[in-house]
């Protein structure tokens, strides 16, 4: 399966990155090609699997959630596998990593308040060992 990507392709990843409801059409004026010419190298982007997904970003404070933060977590030994299996019980968990150094896992959270990360980390203490990071802002 050949997946070259060339310079327009680049471009339209940045435009879809960007946002990705933009038409075929859009696209197309954007970077000057026509819509179908567009839609052949989408759907090409697709096929090859360089665009996984498309996705909706969402404004969490607008839902009631006023806190994101990040947790370091450090799993007992020999639970890694039965705690990523666990991570999607949670729905306070947006992102999970698997990471490397002291920590196995890296998750970005989001919850209503500090009450809620606080039973929040309760739930993960009985899976290892956690370090949490506030988030102030995105930048």
């Amino acid at each position: 399966m050949e997946s070259m990507v060339d310079t327009v392709d680049i471009q339209l990843l940045d435009l879809l990155k960007n946002n990705s409801r933009l038409s075929f059409a859009e696209l197309g004026r954007k970077i000057n090609l026509s819509p179908s010419s567009v839609r052949e190298r989408v759907q090409r982007l697709e096929e090859t699997g360089i665009i996984k997904k498309y996705s909706t970003q969402i404004d969490n404070k607008k839902l009631g959630y006023d806190l994101e933060a990040f947790i370091l977590l450090k799993v007992f030994q020999g639970q890694l596998k039965h705690v990523i299996e666990k991570i999607s019980d949670f729905p306070e968990i947006q992102e999970t990593h698997r990471i490397t150094g002291n920590q196995n896992l890296h998750l970005k959270v989001v919850i209503k308040n500090q009450l809620s990360l606080q039973k929040l980390l309760d739930q993960l203490m009985i899976f290892g060992d956690t370090n949490t990071f506030l988030i102030l802002s995105e930048i």
